[in-house]
């Protein structure tokens, strides 16, 4: 029958890697891509830097999810693709041929201003470094004092400023929390939704520095673009994200970020073999934010689309849905919520992001991990 590549172990591959076995009961063959035997689900991975969850309760262990069912996982990443020839090159110089790839390989920190062979600074994806970043957190809390930075004025710089306020507090630690967030806070958020963001972590005693961006990071030190510097013990990048760079230089259609490009039924317009979703596209019919939502309401659709085209059977429409819920882990089991005009903050908040998380975990973790 077909080989199928699974290209990232990530959220939107979640229903495809729990049905591989029915895959290859029918006769394919699977592949599956991952750079770690754990995936890690980044709603949650803010929390784990807090302290709130573990490590093993955020991830699902992928390779023997995958191996179990059948499928061989390739601990490796893809670098490139040749998609008239079908075969994806791996980082380790291997090839795997395909007949049906689908990509969701994510996305990257944009971390061009951090000087070469710095140390103690850690970008928020792959998330396992927020985890590395709390362990150094615990090591520097004998210091007498002890000062963190967050480069990012976005969600992902609120999080993790809160939540490494939270670890911080955790160790015992007489920290300072600095958050750069550049020319502006929270830029594409409404207003009360940056008041009440705001407020949550000035009662973490985490102070704001603005009014331009940061040019370069150091070991320890941070400068602006006019020149100021500001020390920090440790440093949390958590700026803009963009899809890795395999699709350009492959020769495949891709968006105006570098993503893969993709139809309404998540499909290359030029090799209708090939699918993706998650972070790693530009789907075409609109531009969608880089954020979970949409990576799990893509599974269902990836998953049928992906068996349809093995199967020579119709398609399915992605559709990406209305408003989506916001919520913002601020750290100490604290959060900001907003939808449909509704906004507010503190413990409630949190509860419900974590019941919505932790469903969307339970769901897909195989039982012999819990």
């Amino acid at each position: 029958m077909a080989k199928l590549a699974l290209v990232g172990a990530g959220h939107a591959h979640m229903t495809l890697m729990t049905n591989i076995k029915d895959l290859i009961d029918q006769g394919h063959s699977v592949d599956v891509i991952g750079p770690g035997k754990r995936h890690y689900y980044s709603g949650m991975g803010p929390g784990m830097l807090g302290g709130t969850y573990s490590p093993s309760e955020i991830s699902f262990p992928v390779q023997r999810m995958c191996e179990e069912q059948g499928a061989t996982f390739h601990l490796d990443e893809c670098v490139g693709v040749d998609p008239e020839k079908k075969l994806l090159k791996l980082k380790s110089g291997k090839e795997v041929a395909y007949d049906v790839a689908s990509f969701n390989t994510g996305s990257s920190i944009v971390d061009d201003i951090v000087a070469p062979d710095s140390k103690d600074i850690y970008t928020v994806k792959p998330i396992e470094r927020l985890f590395e970043g709390r362990e150094r957190i615990f090591e520097l809390a004998k210091k007498d004092s002890l000062s963190i930075g967050v480069v990012g004025g976005g969600p992902a710089g609120v999080e993790v400023a809160g939540n490494a306020w939270a670890a911080a507090q955790e160790a015992g630690a007489n920290a300072t929390v600095h958050l750069y967030y550049g020319k502006s806070f929270m830029k594409r958020a409404p207003d009360r939704v940056r008041n009440l963001t705001k407020k949550i972590l000035e009662k973490h005693d985490i102070q704001f520095i603005g009014g331009e961006y940061v040019s370069q990071v150091s070991t320890g030190q941070i400068t602006l673009a006019d020149g100021t510097s500001y020390s920090d013990d440790i440093i949390f990048i958590a700026m803009g994200v963009r899809p890795r760079p395999i699709f350009e230089h492959s020769g495949l259609p891709y968006g105006k970020d570098g993503g893969l490009l993709v139809n309404k039924y998540l499909q290359s317009p030029k090799y209708d073999n090939i699918f993706g979703g998650g972070d790693c596209i530009w789907f075409d019919p609109q531009p969608l934010d880089k954020v979970g939502v949409y990576a799990v309401r893509q599974n269902q659709v990836l998953n049928d689309n992906v068996m349809a085209r093995l199967n020579n059977e119709p398609l399915h429409e992605f559709k990406p849905g209305g408003s989506y819920l916001l919520i913002y882990n601020t750290g100490g089991n604290t959060g900001v919520l907003h939808k449909f005009g509704i906004s507010f903050n503190g413990h409630r908040a949190f509860a419900i992001k974590d019941y919505i998380d932790s469903k969307f975990i339970k769901k897909f973790k195989p039982d012999y991990d819990n």
